[in-house]
């Protein structure tokens, strides 16, 4: 008694209408999981890729903010260009004392 199965082109299966579209809707699920798994996979990659593109603009900005080499701020500008004047009118100042020492 040998119980093997032979599947042939001719063979038929015999299934019911329901156990058929169980079947098919297990498959469609399971196609269904897949995608939405695969699309929420290629989002995390994504943001990964914007998140370590952030941190290393970051990073650069950290570094190179302090030496001046991205700029400055107006109110910076400003300040500079008032402290500039005020050096220049120390030296005037201290041009004139002399001048007045000389004349002592």
């Amino acid at each position: 008694m040998s119980n093997d199965i032979h599947i042939k082109e001719s063979s038929q299966i015999s299934l019911d209408v329901k156990t058929l579209v169980g079947i098919v809707l297990g498959i469609l699920a399971i196609a269904g999981v897949w995608f939405t798994l695969t699309a929420q996979l290629s989002q995390l990659q994504i943001e990964v890729i914007r998140m370590s593109d952030s941190v290393q603009m970051n990073s650069e900005f950290r570094v190179k903010w302090p030496r001046g080499e991205l700029g400055a701020l107006p109110d910076d500008a400003k300040q500079d260009l008032r402290i500039e004047y005020l050096q220049h009118a120390q030296a005037e100042l201290k041009s004139e004392l002399q001048k007045l020492k000389d004349i002592n």
